[in-house]
């Protein structure tokens, strides 16, 4: 099943202010993701909806839509601040 990517203002908001080969990575990960779902995403804890992928030392946070058939990137962050509330 091949997922539709929808990216939010703050996920492309930090995906600006990566180093141009790291957001290259992310974009790489999230569309191979949404295209088979292979990754190392996983189901954050404390969430009834929100996802996690890791690609290097970044994580993207993530919801998926089943209505619409689509994946809202939520955030693009750091390891270190990707799970805090």
């Amino acid at each position: 099943m091949s997922w539709d990517l929808v990216w939010t203002r703050p996920a492309l908001r930090d995906l600006s202010r990566l180093d141009r080969g790291v957001a290259h990575r992310v974009r790489a990960a999230m569309r191979r993701f949404g295209e088979s779902e292979r990754g190392d995403g996983r189901k954050l804890e404390g969430s009834d909806d929100e996802w996690a992928l890791r690609v290097g030392d970044w994580r993207v946070r993530f919801v998926y839509d089943r209505e619409r058939n689509a994946v809202h990137v939520l955030r693009v962050l750091p390891r270190r601040d990707a799970y805090r509330r």
